[in-house]
């Protein structure tokens, strides 16, 4: 997070001769449902996010640290958000984490994280209160996975203390199990990221912890008390070089309800000296077994190679992954993946500090990466400090945008005119299905545009047509629920996985699909963004094919099957042993 003396790529020098030409915003006339209809006489942008919270019921405030300053680093994070449908009603809900104030709150009035429930209508209802979900802390990431196979989902929230698993009890409520299965962790860690994998494919969904700094709030140097503690010739709060990295933590998942730490016996603990934020699960290298990856702040990425017996291997530096192409460490936050360039393998995208680019590296199918952020025209925001970002094809053309949420993380910026601000606008990339990227935020609405301190991030489909829209946590603010105006003629079809032999929620679950003479791939993924967990429905635009050729699912459990679904623009389900069994590709080891 904290890059004190930022070096610029050589290329970065590009980015004074590149001229953008941007579409005017479009006239909208908003119905009460949230959708809209095209002034007739406008032309009509490729996107139009507004931002719907307010009116959509979404009203908490996210309290984070202080609001003017920032004495310590434990103030800077914020949170993350998830969306998952806890009830079962085939609509997506959300969740917030909240935080909480070096001061502290009276009794019974500290800020709680908040459950809403879709009503189906735009709206949504606050249940936390019933949910069993109120509580108060330094709260930071969360994932979800169904960890007992029970058909109802469950939610990991981590913490600057201990962290906690909440149960689904299928009736509304949650209840705090975090001691009983073991992954409440010593009380003195920094959690951060995590994610539900079946790492070892045995049919219950392990869980992977980041963890941030060594950190002890009562002996934390003051700004200005350091070296490391000075920005840009201002005294700003310290961190996070200069203090103590952290190590991550495997757990693995018993099957009656508890969990073992496998840290060391998987070998995770031999990366050390890290800041690990965000955590994204992908088979990089598509041997069946899914790998992490591991967004860490002013420290190399972390790339866990799954060995396929229990035990993991940090490959990132020899993969290409660990650096940017100058072989500089960055400082990483968000983390997403997709198949960008529709050449059927996974690649990653990571968010970074301000004064640098953000990062995409593009999977060469042999186990390795490149760089190729400034080819994909992904190097001129250096202004922003990114958090939160999700690869969403927000126009259903076929081909993966990006979207990124930012916000500095020293309110003197503003104060002392360093070149930044304080609150940032987000940022859209339109992808041209070429390899490049255009930059059509400046066009694409005032949920783009507006400038706020955001952090986390999740994208969902909570309308169930086709339209994903992004939920947004936001430092000292309300959160923002951005949904997007413009409709288009493209097809798109979701697909809900039901794991029988492999976990309930088929979290790894490779999928393919065939339509209008492409194949597309994604995977079922739990984590994710910044410290936030989206969707686990996997969404394909299908631009403008009509009908599916076929849908191949790869299993974790190993098995390969194919499902006639020919109708497209709806949400599925397919079940695990339903479809044609297919045979697997030999591959090499």
């Amino acid at each position: 997070m904290l890059s004190k003396n930022p070096s610029h790529s050589h290329r970065a020098l590009l980015a004074l001769s590149v001229c953008i030409s941007f579409l005017l915003p479009v006239l909208l006339v908003v119905t009460t449902d949230g959708s809209s209809r095209q002034n007739p006489q406008s032309s009509k942008p490729l996107a139009y996010f507004t931002d719907k919270a307010k009116e959509a019921g979404i009203t908490m405030m996210n309290v984070f640290g202080g609001e003017n300053a920032k004495k310590y680093i434990i103030e800077t994070t914020g949170t993350g958000v998830a969306i998952l449908d806890y009830d079962n009603d085939g609509w997506q809900d959300i969740f917030i984490v909240n935080g909480t104030k070096l001061e502290g709150f009276p009794a019974g009035k500290g800020p709680s994280n908040h459950l809403y429930r879709n009503n189906h209508d735009g709206t949504f209802s606050d249940v936390t209160g019933r949910s069993g979900l109120a509580h108060t802390g330094w709260g930071q990431g969360v994932c979800v996975g169904d960890y007992d196979d029970d058909g109802w989902d469950d939610l990991y929230v981590t913490y600057y203390g201990k962290n906690i698993l909440y149960h689904n009890n299928g009736n509304g409520t949650f209840t705090d199990v975090s001691d009983k299965a073991g992954v409440a962790g010593s009380g003195k860690a920094w959690g951060t990221g995590c994610a539900f994998v079946d790492y070892d494919r045995d049919g219950h969904v392990d869980l992977m912890v980041a963890n941030y700094v060594d950190f002890d709030l009562s002996a934390a140097p003051a700004p200005g008390e350091r070296s490391s503690c000075i920005w840009k010739g201002v005294p700003v709060m310290c961190g996070p070089q200069g203090l103590p990295g952290a190590k991550n933590i495997l757990y693995h998942n018993r099957g009656d309800g508890t969990f073992e730490d496998v840290t060391s016996k998987a070998h995770v603990d031999k990366t050390t000296g890290h800041y690990a934020f965000s955590v994204t699960t992908l088979d990089f290298d598509d041997d069946g077994w899914p790998d992490i990856f591991v967004a860490c702040d002013s420290t190399p990425s972390i790339l866990y190679r799954n060995n396929r017996d229990g035990t993991f291997t940090d490959v990132a530096i020899t993969a290409g992954a660990a650096f940017n192409e100058d072989g500089r460490a960055q400082a990483g936050m968000g983390s997403t993946v997709a198949d960008y360039n529709g050449d059927g393998k996974l690649d990653i995208f990571k968010t970074n500090f301000s004064d640098d680019t953000a990062t995409l590296y593009r999977n060469n199918g042999d186990g390795t990466f490149d760089d190729v952020t400034y080819p994909a025209g992904l190097g001129l925001n250096t202004q922003y400090l990114g958090w939160g970002t999700m690869f969403l094809d927000f126009d259903n053309d076929g081909w993966p945008d990006l979207l990124l949420v930012n916000g500095h993380v020293y309110p003197e910026v503003d104060s002392q005119h360093l070149g930044s601000n304080f609150q940032e606008p987000r940022i859209l990339y339109h992808n041209n299905g070429d390899g490049k990227f255009t930059d059509i935020s400046a066009s694409a609405g005032p949920g783009i545009t507006k400038a706020m301190s955001s952090r986390g991030l999740a994208i969902g489909d909570l309308w169930n047509d086709g339209r994903l829209s992004a939920v947004v946590s936001n430092m000292n603010a309300p959160p923002s629920l951005l949904v997007n105006q413009v409709r288009t003629a493209n097809h798109w079809m979701a697909l809900r996985t039901i794991g029988t032999k492999s976990n309930r929620d088929g979290i790894g679950a490779r999928i393919r699909v065939r339509a209008g003479g492409r194949t597309f791939i994604d995977e079922v993924r739990s984590g994710s963004s910044f410290d936030s967990n989206n969707d686990m429905r996997v969404h394909f635009g299908l631009g403008t094919a009509a009908k599916i050729d076929w849908v191949e699912v790869r299993w974790p459990s190993g098995l390969l099957e194919k499902f006639e679904i020919v109708s497209v623009d709806a949400v599925r389900t397919i079940k695990e042993g339903t479809g044609t069994p297919a045979s697997l590709p030999t591959k090499k080891n």
